[in-house]
């Protein structure tokens, strides 16, 4: 298949003036590329820009064949259907007209008899069987819309798809039908994700850096293995060139010590006198050229070590890394932390999601929660935090609990993230309170950013500093989603954090690599 899209010294920056990349070449065809990168390096400003959504700042752009950009789910409009998702309501109203005698020869000569079948066909790939094109858009869930868009993008089969987060907040068979829908499209694929299983299956990695663009054959386990290696090596050869530098010192010093020697052996000379005058200016002019040589020789040294070192750190990402380290909870082994007997909650006005839920968890269990979207999991951590009332039932947390949501509520958004940790942490230190939001990639000024100016990834890492940085460390982690918007440096280290709590965790999670990282012990479906 012809190359569908070429980029060709591409340059953006930023309207606040942030530089995401320069000079960026890149080709795609008929294979499935997965995009990565830490949050903020641009990804889906790539995307927009290679869909013809945003002009570039320098280079250009060939496209061949269409392109498609996956547009993130917006609320659906009074009116709209499953048609209008289809870009078909025209057409199919055309064949309605047809069909009941009131056509025209225009609706005739336009007509497209396979469109109801083509369309019935699409529907019944993306999981939503049974559904008629007049169908409203309103009257689907988040995950049934996510699968539409994507049925909708890949209808008619476009060159090349783009699509952004795809799986986010999709349950474990929403995850499973998108990456099918990519697996079985016939044109090629950039997906920019968090989630590593969709990532498996790319044929391709290709990585946003401070250091440029990167392309690695293979899924996601392939590039992880050749991305350890070259930092392996690139730090290896910072560490040699570190040293290099330190003995092209040593060595000058230990060269400006002998000509200071052969300097004073000279002046002592002249003093005691006896020397002809002659001489004395001869070995004088040698000194003054032995020195001016040695000068030389040192500032090369020192200039090629320079050069080294400067090649050897552009090869070494110098980026923050999340550092979650988490205290200890001092959870007895035996201790009772959640007790959960006929419990049923939901929301003023609707009927109970959540109903007859028991549940006991004792010592440092790992419980996950699953379910399909809209079972009620979040509800069922809200019941349990008490920050919903349960219609019956009771829920009886015995430990000390903390709860991240998914919106990151416990987060005052009118107030700074260092205003947001000592709220949330009384009696804590200034001094702990910058140390755990460092440990956050939350260092000097950017602790004083409002929390309304935070994006996605830098809320949820805000509220995982409140929640685990400080010192009086919860014996119960209730986390909603937490992966959800952090690039796959940030869970990672996540993952070591939590691996590392001594605590309890109720965890609700559709990151299946996420939950098996993290050892989960058992888990209730709902």
């Amino acid at each position: 298949m012809p190359t569908s899209l070429r980029l060709h010294a591409l340059g953006y920056t930023t309207p606040d003036g942030v530089r995401l990349f320069s000079d960026l070449t890149l080709s795609f065809s008929g294979e499935r590329t997965g995009l990565v990168g830490r949050n903020g390096a641009g990804k889906s400003t790539l995307l927009r820009i290679m869909s013809g959504a945003l002009a570039p700042a320098a280079g250009s752009i060939a496209r061949e064949g269409d392109v498609r950009l996956l547009q993130q789910s917006a609320a659906p409009l009074s009116g709209e259907t499953i048609a209008d998702a289809f870009g078909a309501r025209e057409a199919l109203g055309r064949l309605q007209r047809l069909e009941t005698g009131h056509g025209t020869a225009d609706d005739m000569a336009d007509a497209d008899w396979t469109l109801p079948e083509r369309v019935a066909a699409a529907l019944v790939d993306a999981g939503l069987p049974g559904l008629e094109p007049s169908h409203p858009l309103k009257a689907l869930s988040g995950g049934q819309r996510t699968r539409l868009a994507l049925a909708a993008l890949t209808f008619g089969a476009p060159a090349l798809i783009l699509l952004d987060e795809p799986t986010n907040n999709l349950d474990a068979d929403g995850r499973a039908a998108v990456a099918e829908l990519i697996t079985r499209h016939r044109g090629g694929a950039v997906v920019a994700s968090h989630d590593r299983d969709l990532l498996r299956r790319m044929d391709r990695i290709v990585e946003i850096s401070t250091l440029g663009v990167k392309i690695y054959g293979g899924g996601w386990d392939t590039y992880v293995a050749l991305r350890a290696e070259e930092r392996a090596a690139a730090a290896d050869n910072l560490d040699a060139a570190e040293r290099r530098v330190r003995q092209v010192a040593r060595d000058g010093q230990a060269a400006r010590e002998r000509q200071e020697r052969h300097a004073q052996s000279g002046r002592k000379l002249r003093a005691k006198g006896g020397v002809p005058r002659i001489a004395l200016g001869g070995m004088k002019r040698r000194a003054e050229d032995s020195t001016g040589r040695t000068h030389v020789i040192a500032e090369r040294k020192n200039a090629d070590a320079a050069a080294e070192l400067a090649a050897a750190r552009a090869e070494v990402e110098r980026e923050t890394q999340v550092n979650a380290a988490i205290g200890s909870s001092r959870l007895a082994a035996n201790a009772r932390v959640l007790t959960l007997v006929n419990l049923a909650g939901g929301y003023e006005g609707a009927a109970p999601v959540i109903r007859n839920c028991s549940l006991e968890m004792i010592g440092p269990e790992r419980v996950a929660i699953t379910g399909a979207n809209g079972s009620g999991k979040s509800t069922l951590l809200r019941l349990v935090t008490g920050a919903l009332r349960p219609i019956a039932g009771t829920a009886d947390l015995h430990v000390r609990a903390a709860l991240l949501d998914q919106d990151v509520t416990l987060l005052d958004p009118g107030i700074s993230v260092r205003d947001n940790f000592r709220r949330l942490n009384p009696g804590e230190t200034e001094n702990t309170c910058r140390a755990a939001l460092a440990r956050f990639m939350f260092r000097a000024d950017a602790a004083l950013q409002g929390v309304a100016t935070l994006s996605g990834g830098e809320k949820i890492r805000a509220g995982l500093a409140c929640v685990l940085g400080g010192s009086k460390v919860p014996g119960l982690i209730v986390l909603d989603e937490p992966t959800n918007h952090l690039d796959l440096h940030a869970v990672a280290a996540i993952e070591n954090g939590l691996n590392a709590y001594d605590g309890a965790i109720l965890v609700v999670s559709h990151d299946e690599t996420f939950l098996d990282a993290i050892g989960i012990t058992r888990r209730v479906a709902l």
